[in-house]
């Protein structure tokens, strides 16, 4: 490599620094702190109050109509556009999905069919309030990503983190690269890097599982609406120092007991990994992480390149997930309005969160097993229950259960990672089980 000449230093710092500002700098404002991104987040969805249902509606409408067209076509109907052949081209399950979720939108819209759909519980609750705020928070999410991703950040924090990825979490150093692009983008970016290098034979079947379902954590991104949604905005920076504690001792305990323990340390195809964790002679991990950043920035010299992968995020995001989020949402939020099935099921923690001393338990107790179909159910019915204390316990524990099947489940099961539905559900139980008592205790503090 050449010696690196100033605008290289440069091209690597400066969108770094300001990435790391816009997603991670706590800024002061009169209801606390909350960071950048947020604060034009609330910005657009004042100035667009009156119109982003409709919005929204559009969005989830163009979504549906264009992958029932990707699916009439086939597989080559986008292959010209491999950003849009991967956005529209998805198997039959999502496409029903997302019909059903345009079919919703429209009734709640325009307050057709029964009430269940679009009463201000249900519906209304989703494409006039959780909708608007996803509308906003990825906008300018998506377009700044790139300034973390892509400008050598990653590679940097990687190098970095080898040292610390094989005796703490038992994976290679390369999986934090998967984890920080999950954490700063999405959690289905790090679900689609580790299958990725899993099928590359750089993970064994054991760490391919563990980094799957470990690692994939959720966004900044959606921690931030996740804890706007309870009505608890100006608390982000304790709330998310409260999910990282969490997560960490889940990512402790997790790799080392099942059902991930007793997946097989074995290559996709029987063979060992090139992955070659040393560091050149000369370097130590700062330096050599450097020079990975300075290779990886220069690699960057298109400001139109930015800004196309920036909007293509956005896209993907509001057509990704919208429709996902109106579909499973409503049905969800349907059964939990009109049935006693959630009741049912959070029984058995009402005594566990009353030794917590937990305000407002049987509440709280009906929001614990509905994240397993979706991470935004906890908070959407934990928004109305009147303890501060009890609200940031949910938000942040449907962040720590990790696996939802509205998406990184979903992910995980259509990905080679080497995974069931029945380890999905053991793994999301025993989370729950790990992370409640850390958050419980950890807001007892705060509150």
């Amino acid at each position: 490599m050449n010696k690196p000449v100033l605008s290289d230093h440069l091209r690597f710092i400066i969108p770094s620094l300001i990435g790391i500002f816009v997603f991670m700098t706590p800024v002061k404002t009169s209801d606390g702190f909350t960071i950048p991104i947020a604060i034009l987040a609330d910005w657009v969805q004042n100035l667009l109050e009156d119109q982003l249902s409709f919005i929204m509606m559009v969005i989830i409408v163009i979504t549906a109509i264009m992958t029932v067209i990707a699916r009439v076509l086939g597989k080559d109907g986008f292959q010209k556009t491999p950003f849009f052949q991967n956005l529209f081209h998805v198997s039959m399950f999502w496409t029903v999905t997302r019909v059903v979720a345009a079919v919703f939108s429209i009734m709640v819209l325009f307050q057709l069919g029964p009430e269940a759909i679009y009463s201000a519980d249900t519906g209304g609750q989703l494409l006039d309030d959780l909708l608007h705020v996803l509308f906003a928070v990825f906008l300018f999410a998506g377009i700044a990503l790139p300034l973390l991703m892509n400008f050598g950040l990653l590679e940097l924090f990687g190098t970095i983190m080898t040292k610390v990825m094989r005796p703490l979490f038992k994976i290679p150093g390369r999986s934090s690269i998967d984890s920080l692009a999950s954490w700063i983008g999405d959690g289905t970016i790090g679900v689609l890097l580790t299958s990725k290098q899993y099928e590359d034979g750089f993970y064994t079947k054991r760490e391919a599982a563990v980094i799957g379902t470990t690692f994939s954590v959720v966004s900044i991104t959606f921690t931030l609406v996740v804890i706007e949604k309870v009505g608890l905005g100006h608390m982000f920076v304790p709330f998310y120092i409260t999910i990282l504690i969490a997560g960490l001792v889940a990512a402790l305990i997790m790799p080392r007991i099942p059902p991930l323990s007793r997946k097989a340390d074995t290559y996709i195809k029987g063979t060992q990994s090139s992955a070659d964790e040393t560091f050149p002679a000369g370097y130590n991990a700062f330096t050599y992480g450097y020079e990975k950043a300075i290779e990886r920035s220069k690699k960057e010299r298109s400001i139109y390149k930015f800004f196309k992968e920036g909007f293509q995020n956005v896209l993907d995001m509001w057509m990704g997930v919208a429709p996902i989020v109106m579909a499973f949402g409503l049905i969800a939020l349907i059964i939990a309005e009109y049935t006693p099935v959630f009741q049912w099921l959070g029984v058995p923690f009402i005594p566990l969160l009353e030794v917590m001393q937990v305000p407002n338990a049987v509440e709280a107790s009906e929001t614990i097993l509905i994240g397993f179909a979706d991470m935004f159910l906890p908070a959407i019915l934990g928004s109305s229950i009147e303890a501060e204390m009890t609200r940031f316990i949910i938000a942040a524990l449907s962040v720590t259960q990790l696996i939802y099947m509205s998406e990184v489940g979903g992910l995980l099961l259509g990905s080679k990672v080497p995974v069931s539905f029945i380890d999905l559900f053991v793994i999301f139980i025993l989370r729950t089980l790990i992370t409640l008592p850390v958050i419980v205790l950890i807001a007892h503090i705060l509150f």
